[in-house]
């Protein structure tokens, strides 16, 4: 083999491998994000847990949640794209297409009302297993030891969970931490504390065990962000009600990058330039 051949294959091969390459598989109820450098493969994600309704905050989470049924529409052959169909008991149809590519996961989420009955359904929660991403094995007493590694925005600067104060521990169900954003009532968020700090933005995310990758996710528009009992993390997304006809979109993306939070943020403001805080 020529010198300047093997070269340009030895290169090639190279930068090939220094790709992530995301898929997408389903797992029950489970979105399951796949990726050679993932730890241990993957990402697991309740994908829905659960539809909501307003005056949430200090409510049963039984009188809370609106029953609904995911079902798999289709998986493309290279795993890249997944749909999904949710039948929420009150009638509300929403259709999920969810695309792979490197480094990210993209969420197109239209839901739909066919009812002549207004639908109850605010907000949802996509609840993201980071135990394993954050070096964490999920089997440890102490459930909020991953809290070092996860972050979101705060005064415009990304602050780890560990350094929030003040963190409430008191609320109808502990533990946990809510962050809601100015424009949502917070009468209606998940009836965990309840944080008096509003978010910069929209994201919310950790980094991996060996501080090399950031996970994040954001969702347009959102309810919420919220850390919860299961080392998981939320941007639960916002709906706000469904007229009898009406169609919303929601937008969102997971984003799995090098630790490099600069060009997270660019990234971001990319896709949601009217969420991010002026």
């Amino acid at each position: 083999m020529k010198p300047l051949l093997a070269f340009l294959l030895l290169t090639t091969s190279f930068s090939f491998a220094q790709t992530p390459d995301l898929a997408l598989a389903r797992d029950k109820n489970w979105l399951v994000i796949q990726g050679p450098h993932l730890p241990k493969g993957e990402i697991r994600i309740n994908y829905l847990e659960a539809y909501c309704r307003t005056h949430s905050t200090t409510a049963d989470w039984h009188d809370t949640t609106i029953g609904h049924t995911t079902e798999l529409l289709s998986v493309s052959e290279d795993k890249k794209t997944m749909k999904l169909r949710c039948t929420v008991k009150d009638g509300v149809i929403v259709d999920h297409t969810i695309t792979a590519s490197a480094d990210d996961v993209t969420f197109a989420i239209n839901a739909h009302n066919p009812s002549a009955t207004a639908s109850g359904a605010h907000w949802a929660q996509p609840c993201i297993r980071l135990g394993d991403f954050t070096g964490y094995d999920n089997k440890g007493k102490d459930i909020d030891d991953y809290l070092p590694k996860c972050f979101l925005f705060l005064d415009g600067k990304l602050t780890r969970m560990s350094d929030i104060k003040p963190w409430i521990k008191e609320a109808r169900y502990i533990p946990g931490q809510v962050w809601c954003p100015k424009d949502v009532p917070r009468t209606d968020v998940n009836p965990r504390p309840l944080s008096p700090l509003v978010p910069s933005n929209g994201l919310i995310g950790c980094f991996s065990g060996d501080e090399k990758q950031l996970f994040a996710v954001a969702f347009d528009p959102y309810q919420e962000l919220f850390q919860g009992v299961a080392r998981c993390l939320h941007s639960d997304f916002r709906i706000g009600g469904l007229k009898p006809g009406e169609t919303k979109s929601i937008k969102g993306k997971i984003y799995i990058l090098p630790n490099d939070v600069p060009a997270l943020l660019t990234r971001y403001a990319k896709d949601f330039p009217t969420q991010p805080e002026k």
